[in-house]
């Protein structure tokens, strides 16, 4: 590591996140991003890694995709980020261009927010406004964003500590793929909304089991409630449709994008709402207010992303690279079939688990070392979030799948060496 870096960690430990920045040099991680461009990211020391994290989706199309750049560019003649109170040219076609690709036939109205989580918070407002109702419910282990309400849906390590954990009942958590916990969270006819990401993602992404998100619709048809779908990673043809849940033959009531619909560019999140659940915005357009959602340069970006995502080249990378990285990531378990455990996946959502309740961390401090950038899921360090971009390229791909087997060789040995010391 040189002089520089060191100096530079010691900044960050002072000046911004003191035990986040320890956190990564304790896992073995002393990432300080500098350059970037398409699939790959550069440490301020030189270090080039394939960027397989892609900050949760954001970089779905790479870093600093050059049709983006140029849409900005030319947005920021003409555009700023607006004023949030009137109506406002890009706000509304991109308002348009989402309804015309919804999920469901409905899907009217668009509300902003400048992330995800602030998102979240509008989609369960919208909702309680909707039904009348105050209760939310999630599922175990969830994550769905920082902010006020958001952070009341997902587990307590997030909530917990700013003392923002539920104490009213009105947030209820039940197991996901748990059918009868989640008709007993709504058989009150209480609850305004479940909302559940399609595939959730910090929690290391599970598989929904076949009929159970169609059943949970049913449900919340059944007792009253909204079906909230949390998109934010999963959607943007990360599973090969533009929609996750479109894969799951599920048309939510409200349905929240973000991070990908920025194209990392600029800082956006997008509310869909079905014209039955959008009666706020008729009741008092002024009930819910965002300086910085909405922001026009972001809804420029917004607009070309959708439009790339949507290109049937696009569609037809995003199952080539999900067949072809599959084959080579079972070739790999089958070689190390006593640590790595299992694939998880569908489409590009990936997560590799390992047989070591912490097992991807070792995975991802050598992938690290070996010119690879993915991360351990937060919610279960046994799983890799394991997420290619959408356009990555075949050489790219092979080039990938040998160093994860060099890492997946090194952290076993890391792994079993230990077992065996304990022993």
């Amino acid at each position: 590591m040189s002089q520089d870096k060191l100096e530079f960690l010691e900044r960050s430990r002072e000046f911004w996140n003191p035990k986040k920045t320890q956190d990564w040099q304790d896992m073995g991680v002393d990432l300080v991003i500098d350059r970037r461009e398409g699939y790959y990211l550069f440490d301020m020391d030189g270090l080039r890694l394939i960027d397989v994290h892609l900050n949760g989706g954001t970089y779905n199309l790479g870093h600093r995709h050059p049709e983006l750049v140029e849409v900005l560019k030319v947005g920021a003649e003409r555009f700023d980020m607006g004023n949030h109170h009137f109506p406002a040219l890009a706000r509304t076609a991109l308002a348009e261009a989402l309804a015309a690709c919804a999920p469901s036939p409905d899907m009217k109205f668009t509300a902003y927010g400048s992330g995800g989580g602030e998102a979240i918070d509008i989609a369960i407002k919208t909702a309680r406004h909707a039904t009348q109702r105050r209760k939310i419910v999630s599922i175990f282990n969830a994550y769905h964003g920082h902010t006020g309400l958001a952070v009341k849906t997902g587990d307590e390590r997030f909530s917990k500590i700013f003392l923002s954990e539920d104490r009213e009942g009105e947030f209820v958590q039940v197991p996901f793929n748990d059918l009868a916990a989640m008709e007993e969270a709504l058989r009150g006819n209480d609850a305004a909304a479940v909302i559940i990401e399609t595939i959730p993602a910090t929690y290391g992404f599970p598989m929904p089991e076949e009929g159970y998100l169609p059943a949970v619709k049913s449900l919340c048809d059944k007792y009253g409630a909204l079906f909230i779908a949390d998109e934010v990673q999963t959607g943007l043809m990360r599973t090969g449709e533009l929609w996750g849940i479109t894969k799951y033959g599920v048309e939510p009531d409200i349905l929240v994008t973000g991070k990908g619909i920025s194209g990392g560019m600029y800082p956006i999140a997008c509310v869909q709402i079905r014209e039955r659940c959008g009666g706020w915005l008729r009741q008092d357009g002024f009930a819910h207010m965002s300086t910085m959602g909405g922001a026009e340069l972001g809804c420029v970006v917004a607009m070309k992303v959708l439009e790339i995502v949507q290109r049937p080249e696009v569609r037809a990378m995003v199952r080539f690279n999900s067949d072809f990285l599959r084959a080579g990531l079972d070739l790999i378990k089958s070689a190390y079939a006593d640590f790595f455990a299992g694939i998880r996946q569908h489409g590009v959502i990936m997560g590799l688990e390992f047989d070591h309740p912490e097992g991807a961390k070792p995975v991802m401090k050598h992938l690290y070392a070996n010119g690879v950038w993915a991360i351990f899921s937060t919610l279960d360090p046994r799983v890799l979030q394991f997420k290619p971009g959408l356009l990555l390229t075949q050489a790219d791909a092979e080039d990938l799948l040998r160093r994860v087997e060099i890492a997946v060789d090194l952290a076993r040995d890391e792994v079993k060496g230990k077992r065996r010391r304990a022993a």
